[in-house]
């Protein structure tokens, strides 16, 4: 293994732990914009593994699980149809969009270094009016 391999893997593994702590940190203290319900069985059958796929107030993209298993952040949203489809595989997943942004209320399984991205940003914005105001 080579000294890069190394450095790349302990960034990967800093980068899922921080992405962990914010998202157990968001679920406790902020509710989702949009409450995901279950889907109603006449329109999908519950045999059938379905996805919400939409994006969150940052602009992220959020596949979620419809019972909640699993989920995760995108940049793309064929990054985020790609995940659904790999989660329900062998068989394909009914996708829902819907019209509403919503939080992805469960850890993330998808791109750590999104949610890893979307703190930084959060605190250069936080920083940023004080910044100027020197």
């Amino acid at each position: 293994m080579t000294l890069q391999m190394c450095e790349e893997a302990a960034m990967a593994a800093i980068a899922l732990q921080a992405a962990r702590r914010r998202a157990e940190q968001a679920a406790s203290r902020v509710a989702p914009a949009l409450a995901l319900k279950p889907l109603d069985p006449d329109v999908v059958s519950t045999a059938i593994p379905a996805f919400f796929i939409g994006r969150n107030s940052a602009g992220l993209w959020v596949a979620r699980a419809a019972d909640g298993r699993i989920g995760g952040l995108f940049l793309f949203k064929s990054s985020a149809v790609d995940f659904a489809n790999r989660q329900s595989a062998p068989a394909r997943c009914a996708l829902v969009f819907p019209a509403e942004t919503f939080e992805l209320d469960i850890e993330n399984r998808g791109n750590p270094l999104v949610a890893l991205a979307v703190r930084w940003l959060d605190w250069v914005k936080r920083r940023l009016p004080h910044a100027s105001a020197r």
